[in-house]
């Protein structure tokens, strides 16, 4: 797996109240789930990028 350092203000943490962990996690599944609503992933592609099952990508399938 590829992985990508991303420069974020240390105050984006406090104010999200997020470690930088699962600051990083929910970013992921956030572009997943927009890549997936814009046709750009598949279902299957935007569960791995997001490292979910496919059912929790789009619970309506």
């Amino acid at each position: 797996m590829t992985q990508l350092i991303l420069q974020v203000p240390e105050s984006v943490f406090a104010s999200l109240h997020r470690a930088p962990d699962e600051f990083g996690q929910e970013m992921r599944v956030a572009a997943a789930v927009k890549w997936y609503e814009l046709g750009k992933v598949s279902q299957g592609k935007a569960a791995e990028i997001a490292g979910l099952s496919r059912c929790a990508v789009d619970p309506l399938e």
